[in-house]
């Protein structure tokens, strides 16, 4: 097989790294004029840096004591050292996804402050400037790295091997080492983050009747640098990880099955999602142009909208030279509509613009209890319509393109993930900037133009959230069929036989796994509520020893605030993080082949539902909160519900809720890693398959 082509991939991973080089000139070229802003900026950017060191030092001994697992265990079909091919291939996930989680975080605790101090000298076109080049940074090195390591695997394992199927099951360690990282990160992060924003809002907000991002507040800083870890490095390495698992997913079923009903090339297969992301990563920075100006909402769906055709055309293109047909493009059109309809569909349900926040409003005047309990039906009604549209989604790729089919409309849904992450981030700096602005003493002008950036990038988190889980679902499908493809092309065994409803292993396994995120859930959510407490206790311990922190004659202890996120997150992400690792190797081990195959259908099905109702829930609360705050009613009872209610949403949108797409793709993967293990005990069947 000839892999030239792949050099086109790292072409444009080329490219994409000079116009990153272009926007880490162009954010640094924005002086930050105002003294207390930078000093601000720099508690903001040590506590992120030290964070994420801390989480780092963490993950590397969790991540070579599964390297050593899998070098010493997971040998494919005899061939030399191919495990720990395969355990070097999963190191590279995991330093690349980290190292993606650390780039973007000095994009977006550099672009902070600059974004505050833009929105003073030049207004809302500047500061939006300002404040999506960090985004962009973010995307653009997510979608990049992702290629470059996947592309350079490729080539060298193919060169030494030459064996395609070889290659494709040690690049699967490529996406395990990213999900551990994810995962890890959107747990960990999640938790941090919420921490500090129940305890800064609860005490500060509700109690003390003092501004959202106010100095005295001792919160204020660990709130800040919580958007970072969370909202930036979290929700870009779920992403790396996205991308990367729906690339593999695609060639090892290129590999296993091909594309139903045609003629077709392996090799081309295999390149084809390649290629459509590498074009993907051209379109975003195309679609980045198109967002500037004075009208951020608008503006952001139109960069949107272009980096969507632009990813359209070079799609059409290389489907017609690889395939002399449309087949491949219809595809991933498909995905790219699913993409934007279930953002739009997110947005329907999140945004203040539309019916459901309107009527959230409305409940917040009669307290708290009504708040959210409209919250929770707002967010468990949002999910009918995105499943509705995944179920027709995943019908029409299988028809049109077999199981193949599947895998590529994931791809198709990621194929711009550098845009879309980079209209996630933003939202994070943008939050960033208006708290420097309240910290700084900036005119009320700033921050009403940074608070529109907020709104805006308010719900474009929860459209990023929803973009993310629908990906999951076609993603986690992909790699269950996968799951069963492998294990047949192992043992021999077809296992389709066994997936029927009268097999009582089965039903456990289904049981068990829709039980999963159930509980992983409650984990997360309990995490938060222990390191909120902690939070909330030292708050109000500050306040009340130093009573002239309100009249400004004594100084908060922001360090503190910062301690008490990091040590809790970094303490209570490991259980969380180990569930989706060790779950799917004990099922398999103990119920073997089926019953971990209902295991991993029922988390897909129910961690899919759980993640749409949590995600959008918490987004639609806060945006309430945010809807009221506009309308000039900040103190006041209704506001005062609306606090409440987002406090209750803050873990389900930024912790619990994102990370179980996360939780159903890494528990998939690890299942196909670790079929040779599980192929040891009764051929698959597992311990209970030997009574």
């Amino acid at each position: 097989m000839n892999f030239w082509p792949l050099f086109i991939v790292l072409g444009a991973v080329l490219v994409t790294a000079g116009f990153i080089a272009f926007l880490i000139s162009r954010i640094r070229k924005q002086p930050v004029e105002e003294a207390k802003i930078r000093e601000v900026q720099g508690f903001i950017r040590v506590g992120a840096m030290a964070f994420l060191k801390r989480e780092y030092k963490i993950l590397a001994v969790i991540v070579v004591a599964v390297a050593i697992l899998i070098g010493i265990f997971l040998n494919v079909q005899d061939y030399f050292l191919s495990g720990l091919a395969t355990a070097v291939s999963f190191l590279v996930g995991a330093i690349l996804s980290a190292l993606a989680g650390f780039i973007g975080m000095r994009a977006a605790t550099d672009g902070n402050g600059r974004t505050a101090q833009a929105a003073k000298n030049k207004g809302m076109g500047g500061a939006l400037g300002i404040a999506f080049a960090g985004g962009t940074i973010m995307g653009l090195v997510v979608a990049a790295l992702g290629l470059l390591g996947l592309s350079t695997l490729i080539l060298v394992f193919y060169s030494i091997y030459g064996n395609i199927s070889v290659v494709v099951t040690i690049v699967t360690g490529f996406g395990l080492g990213a999900g551990i990282i994810g995962l890890f990160a959107r747990v960990g992060g999640g938790i941090y983050t919420k921490a500090a924003d129940v305890g800064a809002d609860l005490v500060g907000k509700v109690e003390k009747g003092i501004p959202e991002d106010d100095p005295r507040n001792p919160a204020t800083i660990a709130d800040n640098v919580g958007d970072n870890v969370g909202d930036v490095a979290g929700m870009g390495a779920d992403l790396f990880e996205s991308l990367v698992v729906s690339i593999i997913a695609t060639i090892s079923l290129a590999v296993i099955g091909g594309m139903a009903g045609f003629s077709y090339n392996i090799l081309h297969l295999i390149l084809f999602p390649l290629l459509v992301c590498a074009g993907g990563l051209i379109a975003s920075i195309v679609g980045s142009f198109f967002v500037r100006g004075d009208k951020p909402a608008l503006k952001l769906r139109v960069g949107q909208y272009v980096a969507t055709g632009v990813s359209a055309l070079i799609t059409l293109g290389i489907s017609l030279i690889l395939f002399s047909n449309l087949i491949p493009f219809v595809v991933v059109i498909i995905g790219n509509i699913v993409g934007l309809a279930v953002g739009q569909i997110t947005e329907y349900y999140t945004s203040s613009s539309y019916r459901h926040i309107k009527y959230m409003k409305k409940m917040s005047s009669t307290g708290s209890a009504t708040n959210v309990l409209s919250g929770l039906s707002t967010g468990m009604l949002s999910t009918a319509l995105p499943i509705l549209v995944l179920a027709t989604a995943i019908v029409t790729s299988y028809l049109i393109a077999g199981m193949y089919g599947i895998a590529l409309a994931a791809v198709g849904m990621l194929s711009t993930v550098g845009l879309t992450i980079a209209v996630d981030a933003f939202g994070a700096i943008s939050d960033n900037a208006g708290g420097l602005a309240e910290m700084g003493g900036l005119d009320k002008s700033v921050r009403k133009i940074t608070d529109e950036l907020d709104a805006v990038g308010n719900t474009t988190a929860a459209i990023g959230k929803g973009f993310a889980i629908g990906s999951a679902a076609l993603t986690s499908l992909a790699l269950f069929i996968t799951f069963i493809a492998s294990f047949y092309t192992i043992t021999g065994t077809d296992i389709t036989e066994m997936l029927n409803l009268a097999n009582p292993i089965l039903i456990a396994g289904l049981l068990i796994g829709g039980m999963l995120p159930f509980l992983f859930s409650s984990m997360t959510i309990k995490s938060v509520s222990k390191a909120a407490g902690d939070m909330i206790k030292e708050v109000r311990r500050q306040f009340k020893e130093k009573p002239g922190i309100m009249d400004g004659t004594e100084s908060p202890d922001y360090a503190k605030c910062v301690d008490i996120s990091t040590k809790a997150a970094l303490r209570e992400m490991i259980v969380p993080g180990l569930l989706a690792i060790f779950a799917p190797i004990a099922a398999g081990l103990l119920m073997g082949y089926v019953g971990l195959a209902g295991l991993l259908a029922g988390a897909l099905v129910s961690g899919i539902l759980m993640g749409l109702f949590q995600s959008n829930a918490g987004g639609a609360w806060d945006n309430t909160k945010k809807s009221i705050e506009a309308d000039g009613e900040k103190g006041s009872e209704i506001h005062a519900a609306a606090v409440t209610g987002d406090t209750v949403g803050d873990p389900f949108k930024d912790t619990s809720g994102p990370s179980l797409n996360t939780l159903i793709k890494l528990m998939t993967i690890v299942s196909v890693i670790f079929i040779p293990i599980f192929a040891l005990i009764e051929n698959g069947r597992g311990i209970l398959g030997m009574f």
